[in-house]
């Protein structure tokens, strides 16, 4: 029990926490010599690996100096904050890790603001000091003065800094780039000495999952610290149901953290991060006792959808063409699966072929599609919207506090852009040509947003929002898309004469050779109304021919439409259609007079 540390990473989204937790396992000996490792190795999900972002939280395990010390490395993003949240129940302290060119930004605020409130000491990590543009001792000073805003107490305020570069594998209790060691050591030493032993009492059993995972032979996993007392293999044990309820059920399997694996152990002890397999429907924030001993711990909070969205039964007439998984029952098992696992997406049916599902944000939701699309389903979307609830007869919608870092070239167009959206300026620096924005904004005024962001900034922008409350519904129409789109009213294979005719109408989304529908977008006119338009038109052959008249087309490179993109860009009045091979934006009414004679009813 004496020599176990328990401690979180947490930093904002791609400040170097993963690429570090990996040096941590590859420099304290956990790995054999001859075993292969692979980079960002926490990140074992595709999505992960090709985002460089974390979606789901790993625990992993260190032996050093005859300490075990447990590791969880958290996500960056706003959309699975709730994660970080429950994680500081489990750890006694937390690296915080900053970029040593960036400083602190909005994830920092919020995933230190968590670690505060939990009381866990902070141990400040200044990351990727072998930049050119390092500046670490100013970065420090904006630690220091986002502690104190964050209502610090003094013992958190007296906070030991470490520096290192995670891609290095090097670290120091220096600024200096030249006193860098070729180790994690400095910062695993800081960890022994620094961060206390976990916070248990002695007495029988009070285990609590903070986390869940899923397996198909044992069912739900819950995952969390013991935080007195002892559990054992096959040892009969009650849990106390988050309504008060209590079931009693088997230990089947006890697993433990080492390196990367997750280990088979017999028992387990206070203090240790174990997962815990034998209740199928075992939930977050449920309490685990000896039998006749049921002392419950508090609830932990989960944080509550604020988007939703419908997903539906592939309903195009190009559906079964790319995909294995097209019916409602295997999409709904799919569903309901994902809801084992994570505890913040709720699925209700809508009707016998559509569902509606409600997650924390347009990544949390988008990432469910793609793994799906990955795994060979076909699906049809809808337009994300934000879940309105309605407190004492007052509507009220999410708020997100939005920070944007943008050229100042960029500054009046990004402004104006997010006036109509119904965000509210707080701040605007200037720090070397490049403007830092701070807006409180309607979570519904960003949908759409980013796109149109990277349009305005030339890819220059960087911008991020973390979820900040619930304010009063205001009745301004905030977020449709002002241009209309170009749809095809022809089934067929898209000519280049037919794109061709049509490029000074608008951008393209496809390209000659294309399987089009009625009613699939094609491209965006340039006008604000929609335009029904023939892309498999081919050119009218005569017997004459006339010099010239078979000049070569060239073509304008067609617009690419990614999940994202697609997500962002619809109307109300659109979907998405995901396949395993394409991605195709289609009006909810396809037959070109049936949607005519709906819009003229409006």
């Amino acid at each position: 029990m004496k020599n176990i540390k328990n401690i979180a990473i947490i930093a904002h989204v791609d400040h170097g926490k993963t690429t570090l937790v990996d040096k941590l396992l590859q420099m304290s000996g956990t790995f054999r010599e001859n075993e292969v490792i692979e980079k960002r190795v926490m990140d074992s999900n595709d999505i992960e690996k090709e985002r460089g972002i974390t979606i789901l939280s790993k625990t992993t395990a260190i032996d050093y100096k005859g300490f075990r010390i447990n590791i969880l490395d958290t996500p960056g993003h706003a959309d699975f904050g709730g994660e970080v949240e429950r994680i500081m129940n489990m750890v006694d302290g937390v690296l915080l890790v900053v970029d040593a060119y960036e400083g602190t930004m909005p994830q920092t605020r919020f995933v230190l603001k968590k670690a505060l409130e939990a009381k866990v000491i902070p141990i400040v990590v200044v990351n990727k000091i072998d930049k050119d543009t390092a500046r670490p001792k100013e970065v420090v000073d904006e630690v220091l003065d986002l502690f104190i805003e964050l209502g610090a107490d003094i013992d958190q305020l007296d906070f030991p800094v470490m520096y290192a570069s995670g891609l290095a594998g090097t670290s120091s209790l220096s600024s200096s780039v030249e006193d860098q060691e070729n180790t994690m050591n400095p910062i695993l030493d800081k960890i022994i000495e620094y961060i206390p032993e976990p916070r248990v009492s002695e007495g029988t059993l009070q285990f609590q999952p903070a986390l869940l995972d899923y397996n198909d032979y044992v069912g739900r996993i819950g995952i969390g610290l013991i935080k007195r007392g002892s559990i054992k293999v096959n040892e009969m044990v009650s849990c106390i149901r988050l309504d008060g309820s209590i079931k009693q059920f088997r230990i089947q399997k006890l697993f433990g953290f080492l390196g990367l694996k997750r280990v088979e152990i017999n028992e387990a002890h206070a203090g240790d991060i174990v997962a815990v397999a034998g209740l199928s429907d075992i939930s977050v924030g449920e309490t685990i006792c000896n039998v006749g001993k049921e002392e419950a711990l508090p609830h932990l909070r989960i944080d509550e959808p604020t988007l939703q969205m419908t997903f539906g039964v592939n309903s195009s007439p190009l559906n079964g063409k790319d995909g294995k998984l097209l019916t409602a029952r295997k999409i709904e098992e799919r569903l309901f699966k994902e809801v084992e696992k994570d505890v913040s997406l709720r699925v209700e049916p809508n009707d016998s072929e559509s569902w509606i599902v409600s997650g924390r944000g347009e990544l949390h939701l988008s990432i469910l599609i793609e793994n799906m699309r990955r795994e060979g389903f076909e699906l049809e979307v809808s337009k994300p919207k934000v879940i309105i609830k309605e407190i004492d007869g007052v509507k009220y919608e999410p708020y997100e506090d939005l920070q944007i870092e943008i050229p100042e070239e960029s500054v009046g167009t990004v402004i104006e852009n997010l006036g109509v959206r119904g965000a509210i300026m707080g701040n605007m620096t200037n720090v070397n040509s490049q403007v830092r924005l701070t807006y409180v904004i309607p979570s519904r005024g960003l949908i759409g947003f980013s796109t149109d962001f990277m349009t305005m900034t030339k890819g220059y922008g960087i911008l991020n929002h973390t979820f900040k409350e619930y304010l009063p519904f205001e009745t301004h129409e905030i977020g449709e898309r002002k241009l209309g789109v170009l749809v095809s009213m022809e089934k067929g294979k898209s000519s280049a004469y037919g794109i061709g005719q049509l490029e000074e109408r608008g951008i393209m989304f496809i390209e000659p050779g294309t399987e089009v529908y009625e009613g699939m977008i094609v491209g965006e006119c340039n006008r604000d109304n929609d335009l029904a338009v023939n892309v498999v038109k081919g050119k009218q052959l005569t017997n004459m021919r006339a010099a010239g008249s078979d000049k070569t087309v060239v073509l304008k490179r067609p617009r690419p439409i990614t999940l994202e993109y697609a997500l962002d860009y619809i109307n109300i009045d659109e979907l998405v259609e995901i396949t395993p091979i394409n991605i195709r934006l289609r009006k909810k009414i396809l037959n070109t007079n049936e949607r005519k004679k709906f819009d003229s009813r409006k």
